[in-house]
């Protein structure tokens, strides 16, 4: 195992910054040095989150005064806009960066500069980034210097379609149909008034049917696997009243006669958070809750030949810092499940 290292969070102060600490807390090779919020510099973070009171002796600074330069690896957990800025920097200093933000995602600087509505200044990094989704590019991920971490819906849609989009499978003339739901802490930790508890609490409801940024990023991962894959791709997210976790049912049509569970267990036989659950199954969000694991069931919709991939993740965790900490672990040469073994919450 690697030596410990030390980590740096910038933009701490938000739902995927205190999930990084709360991991974090837990792994045997990396301590958390440096936590970042010009709004909260001073403060304790025990303080600001309550349930890292014990845990962590450590306070808000700002990213100058924080000696981010001085740690081995540095999380950005922030809006887009700030790790092309920031990231650059730390990289000409050694320190190796995972975004959880977009931006350094999606690879054509038009589609970004489209989706995110604001110029995007850091071309150069942007051609060293690997894209961080870990069952795909395990490999890749070892040698990098900065990891693009996934969105979470992009995760939830993409695992389940990895295997049958690598052995060109999916029948791209046909619609392929990505109809999934969120939890209201996908939105983030900022006010807002649809995320008010009177707004979502009670309520269903699908929004970015007209485009949602994940749409591109989605495009990009599965038009890179088999050709044509994106062309017929529709995707619908909702907001479901609960705090955490994201489901997708996926409707695929596949262009041979075969067995879409054994290809996706013979695929995921050595991805430790990736379950592929016995046929029939159907998994539920709260199966999953707290944990970095994906849990997929495969089925065939009755008198059809449509095959229905239904997965689930904590939009949190596998969908956010948990997957930033299982890249780390990958880039640093930990065991892939150091931190990470916290089983789900029940009820």
């Amino acid at each position: 195992m690697a030596n410990r290292i030390k980590i740096g969070i910038v933009g701490a102060t938000g739902y995927t910054g205190v999930e990084l600490l709360r991991l974090l807390a837990l792994h045997p090779g990396a301590e958390v040095t440096a936590i970042t919020s010009r709004s909260e510099a001073g403060v304790h973070v025990a303080d600001y989150f309550p349930s890292l009171r014990g845990i962590y002796d450590l306070a808000f600074q700002t990213p100058e005064e924080a000696g981010l330069e001085q740690c081995d690896l540095v999380f950005f957990a922030t809006p887009h806009g700030v790790a092309m800025r920031d990231a650059p920097a730390l990289l000409e200093q050694g320190v190796r960066v995972v975004d959880l933000s977009a931006d350094f995602r999606i690879k054509d600087i038009p589609t970004w500069e489209q989706w995110y509505g604001m110029p995007f200044t850091a071309a150069e990094t942007l051609q060293e980034a690997v894209y961080g989704l870990c069952e795909l590019n395990r490999e890749s991920i070892k040698t990098a210097r900065l990891v693009a971490n996934p969105g979470c819906y992009p995760t939830c849609v993409s695992l389940p379609l990895l295997p049958l989009l690598q052995h060109n499978l999916v029948n791209t003339g046909m619609p392929l149909i990505a109809d999934c739901k969120s939890g209201v802490s996908g939105a983030g930790r900022k006010a807002a008034v649809g995320t008010l508890f009177c707004e979502a609490g009670d309520n269903f409801k699908a929004y970015g049917i007209g485009g949602h940024r994940h749409l591109p990023e989605i495009k990009q991962t599965i038009s890179a696997l088999q050709a044509d894959a994106a062309k017929g791709f529709v995707f619908v997210p909702h907001l479901t009243p609960v705090i955490r976790g994201m489901h997708a049912t996926q409707y695929v049509h596949l262009q041979a006669d075969c067995n879409p569970h054994d290809i996706l267990s013979s695929f995921y036989r050595n991805s430790p958070f990736v379950d592929v659950m016995p046929p029939g199954s159907t998994p539920e969000t709260r199966s999953v809750r707290g944990a970095n694991i994906c849990r997929i069931s495969v089925q065939k919709a009755p008198q059809s030949d449509v095959w229905i991939l239904l997965s689930v993740i904590d939009n949190l965790v596998k969908g956010a810092a948990g997957q930033a900490v299982q890249n780390m672990n990958i880039m640093f040469g930990f065991d892939e499940t150091a931190g990470l073994q916290t089983a789900p919450l029940l009820p």
